[in-house]
This record gives structure tokens, sequence and C-alpha cells, in this order.
């Protein structure tokens, strides 16, 4: 049975209840098949009303046991970087553009893949429930899913990122690269190349929706 988000009313829920209500019943979507090889549904987290809003690509292995976004290395990389650019954590709520985990099995291991357009739209109204409910002031998008999925199309991140873009889904749009992608770089000086980099569009997206300390 597809999970069904609550319909509209002529009073708004209390956010922090609508949350609740959101990831309960996201909890029980199945929308598209990635949901029966998944651990669970790994719906954001965060305060209501936060002005900023950092939307990933799709829970990793770890996200995928835990139940939460951003637990993983990549999640490090990025707690490391909102510090840095000197972002309070209470200003953020943290989400997937797709709320499970896509992999393939190889030995013991699970090899994160890249979901696909349908299974994007699949978990679109999600994503555009948790916009509608959080408001934020800014909406960052890490790495190529989350960046297809706020614009509505296959967007080029180096040639878009750093700046305030207006999107289909929710704006301001702000995209950068995801956390991972550092992990990926080969050498050291790569590395703290493109973390200084995702730090600086962090601080822009933080200075637009007044997130920064």
């Amino acid at each position: 049975m597809v999970g069904k988000l609550p319909e509209a009313t002529a009073v708004k829920p209390q956010p922090r209840r609508a949350l609740e209500e959101l990831r309960r019943d996201a909890a029980r979507c199945r929308a598209c098949p990635l949901w029966e090889g998944a651990t669970q549904t790994v719906f954001g987290e965060g305060p209501t009303g936060a002005p900023l809003m950092l939307v990933g690509e799709q829970p990793g292995d770890k996200e995928d046991l835990a139940g939460h976004p951003f637990v993983g290395p990549a999640g490090t990389v990025l707690q490391h970087a909102l510090e840095e650019a000197e972002i309070d954590s209470s200003a953020v709520y943290m989400t997937n553009a797709v709320k499970h985990f896509k992999y393939r099995q190889r030995g013991t291991r699970r090899i994160h893949q890249r979901p696909t357009v349908a299974e994007m739209k699949a978990c679109r109204p999600w994503l555009q429930a948790e916009l509608d409910t959080v408001e934020p002031e800014v909406v960052v998008g890490l790495g190529a899913t989350a960046a297809h999925a706020l614009m509505g199309r296959a967007t080029p991140i180096g040639e878009h990122r750093g700046r305030l873009l207006e999107a289909p889904l929710y704006s301001p749009v702000l995209l950068s690269a995801h956390p991972s992608s550092i992990l990926r770089e080969r050498d050291s000086a790569a590395r703290v190349a493109a973390r200084a980099a995702l730090v600086a569009d962090l601080r822009v997206a933080a200075a637009a929706a007044g997130a920064a300390h």
C-alpha cells in the first residue's frame, strides 16, 4: 500500500505534529520498489521552522541501518563543514531526496547505487511535504540526485553551485557537491579544496537564510 500524504485542511496543523505524521506515513510508503531491500525509511530530521534545509541524495548503508540521515562518513564531513561555516545546528533540517537506500549486494557489502528518475519522482511528494511544513528560508541541494529532484531536471552542479537559484519545487535553492564526493578525492590537496568549496557554499546559504552564528 502506498503511503498517503495528509490531506490539506483549512487550518494548518502544528509543524512538529505535521512532521511526525509525515514520518509515520512515509514509513509505510510503497511507491517504488526500493522499500523491498531497504531496512527502513530514512526521513528527515531537524527543528521545525529551520531557516536552512539540507537535501542530500539518499541514505547510505549506515543511515539505512540507523534510520537517521547523515550519520555515516559523509555525514561526519558535513558536520565538520557546518561547524567551519559557523552554522548553528539548531537552524538546520536535514533530509534526502530519496528516503530508501538503493544498493547492489557485493558479498557482504552493500554498494550504493544512484536512484533513477522514476524513484526520485516517487519520493518527491515526501520532499515537497517536508519543504511545505518546515518552510526554510534557503534549501541546499547536495549532489546530483538532490539537484535533479529540486530543479526538476538534471542540473550540472559545477555550472550553478554557490548561488541562489529559482526552482520549481521550492525557492531559493543553492546547489553544492555532496560531502561523499570529498571522501572520494584521491589526494589530500584535492580533499582540502573540495571541503573549502563546500564550506564556502554553506556560508552563502547561511547568510541568505540568517542561519550563521
